[in-house]
């Protein structure tokens, strides 16, 4: 349940996660509907741990790194183009990735109605499930500055191949997520995926959307 002075605000889109040989996990958030418009940002965990946002400006910066938690925030440009194929360009993350056809999960998921699969009530209802089948999976959870947080999927499409450079290194090859990337209380699936989500926030009458 909403608490009845919280403001609610919605992030439409698709969350590709990923993991490489060299260790380093990338996730990528392609927003086509925020309450600033489409936008892209990047959240990336190198092998030692070390927790990076990139985000293309002051205000999605503000707003994410008061819901997840970071080592280092950068504020550069990110682009994400294509839909097979992602390219994405950003100073600090050079990187193409294949995305295959979609998955068992991916087909359950879209036999559910849109608008029960992205209520909060259904997210809280299928969290215990998450748990047990998608190790380090949650679809709600209490995120930073007392903000609630439900993720509303509706696909699931594999990642089946990725190549790039994250700060002039080279990736390697394709690899699961593992471990678990530790910006929330939930990371993405193990295995790479693209998931078509809805990312639904209850802010506190303190806290601010964003400038």
């Amino acid at each position: 349940m909403s608490r009845p002075d919280a403001r609610r605000t919605r992030f439409v889109g698709r969350i590709a996660g990923l993991g490489s040989t060299s260790g380093v996990r990338v996730v990528i958030g392609r927003w086509d509907s925020s309450p600033w418009g489409p936008f892209a940002d990047l959240m990336v965990e190198d092998a030692d741990g070390h927790r990076v946002l990139v985000a293309p400006d002051e205000r999605v910066r503000d707003f994410v790194s008061a819901t997840y938690n970071f080592d280092e925030q950068v504020i550069a440009p990110v682009q994400v183009g294509g839909d097979a194929v992602w390219q994405v360009t950003s100073p600090l993350l050079e990187l193409r990735l294949t995305v295959g056809g979609v998955t068992p999960l991916g087909r359950a998921l879209r036999a559910i109605p849109a608008r029960l699969a992205t209520s909060p009530a259904w997210c809280a209802a299928t969290d215990p499930v998450a748990r047990v089948a998608l190790r380090g999976v949650r679809t709600r959870g209490t995120a930073g500055g007392g903000r609630r947080e439900w993720y509303g999927a509706t696909s699931m499409s594999a990642v089946i191949a990725a190549e790039g450079r994250w700060r002039g290194t080279d990736l390697g090859t394709l690899a699961p997520v593992d471990p678990p990337c530790r910006f929330g209380f939930s990371s993405t699936p193990r295995r790479p995926s693209v998931t078509s989500v809805v990312t639904t926030i209850d802010i506190p009458p303190h806290g601010r959307i964003g400038a």
